[in-house]
């Protein structure tokens, strides 16, 4: 039987590529994410659109995540990975120029959305026959130490750890396995600047090294086509040369 997976920011980036992957490795691949047009442009990407499909959905509204899993569930009758990677951040700046609306834009997306998901996707889990599944979500090296003047991105993503902490815990009793990826520098839209140089805890501007974003996929592949006996908990894939390790 084809597994079932959901990709959240299924539009572009680590998000497309992941999806793109695991529709590769044989997952019936659900995307998801607020643009169709992104979506679709994704599913024809993929060269086997039948093992796609398109629900658009703004994670943020309560309401528009509840339809996203009965349409998933109506067509699909279960959902067996579930990467819960869409995300968003602010330019940086220090938390007393940071607007609420700033910050409440980044929360809602990375974690309120995020947690959204994960709530959908572990109440299918918990009720569909035979039970259970896997959450995947997408944390950051911020997760660990933050970046200067990034105080709603690495709040948000220190709280997806716990979201993770929780969601392995409490999914236990139903077969529910739930990791996190840690990404540092894969070259996107959002990491673009760091070519030209990005702040540093020292105060000094420097370019940084990124990897391709293709690591991250196969990454995510890998841990969706464990058996759900065996879990990586957290995995932190990075650019070799970035200063995370030793940074400040």
């Amino acid at each position: 039987m084809t597994q079932v997976s959901l990709v959240t920011g299924a539009g572009s980036g680590i998000g497309r590529l992941s999806a793109l992957a695991l529709a590769a490795a044989g997952f019936h691949v659900v995307l998801t994410g607020r643009r169709e047009s992104a979506l679709e442009e994704t599913r024809s990407l993929s060269g086997q659109a039948d093992s796609m499909s398109v629900i658009s959905c703004d994670v943020t509204q309560p309401a528009a995540v509840d339809s996203l899993f009965r349409q998933l569930e109506e067509t699909h009758h279960r959902l067996d990975v579930l990467f819960n990677n869409a995300g968003t951040n602010v330019p940086a700046m220090p938390i007393d120029e940071l607007t609420v609306e700033q910050w409440q834009q980044v929360i809602n997306v990375n974690l309120h959305g995020a947690f959204l998901v994960a709530r959908g996707a572990f109440a299918l889990m918990r009720k569909q026959s035979p039970q259970g599944g896997r959450i995947i979500n997408n944390g950051s090296i911020s997760a660990h130490v933050p970046r200067p003047g990034s105080v709603p991105y690495t709040v948000s993503k220190h709280a997806i750890t716990g979201l993770t902490r929780t969601l392995s815990l409490d999914g236990r009793a139903f077969d529910i396995a739930c990791g996190q990826i840690d990404i540092g520098n894969t070259a996107s839209d959002m990491t673009e600047r760091m070519n030209t140089g990005v702040p540093q805890a020292d105060g000094s501007i420097k370019p940084e090294p990124t990897m391709d974003t293709q690591h991250v996929a196969d990454a995510v592949v890998h841990m969706a086509s464990l058996p759900l006996s065996a879990n990586i908990q957290f995995m932190t894939i990075m650019a070799t040369k970035m200063p995370f390790i030793g940074r400040g």
